[in-house]
């Protein structure tokens, strides 16, 4: 459905964050309106390093992928 558009490295640093992320704020460290962008924020980074595409890269044509 999306042509990936995410490299490895780009993948495995936006898994990582977005696990910290989530990890702030399921711990409770992070809580108010500002817990609510970092839960919001985290989800984003985690799915995007899953499904290895990312929305805000098309309109300026970045790819950290590969070119094959």
């Amino acid at each position: 459905m999306f042509k990936t558009n995410m490299g490895g490295m780009d993948r495995g640093i936006r898994a990582i964050v977005g696990i910290i992320l989530l990890a702030l704020y399921f711990m409770g460290t992070v809580t108010g309106a500002l817990g609510w962008v970092v839960l919001i924020v985290g989800i984003v980074m985690l799915a995007t390093a899953v499904i290895g595409w990312c929305p805000a890269y098309m309109p300026f044509g970045i790819k950290t992928c590969r070119t094959r």
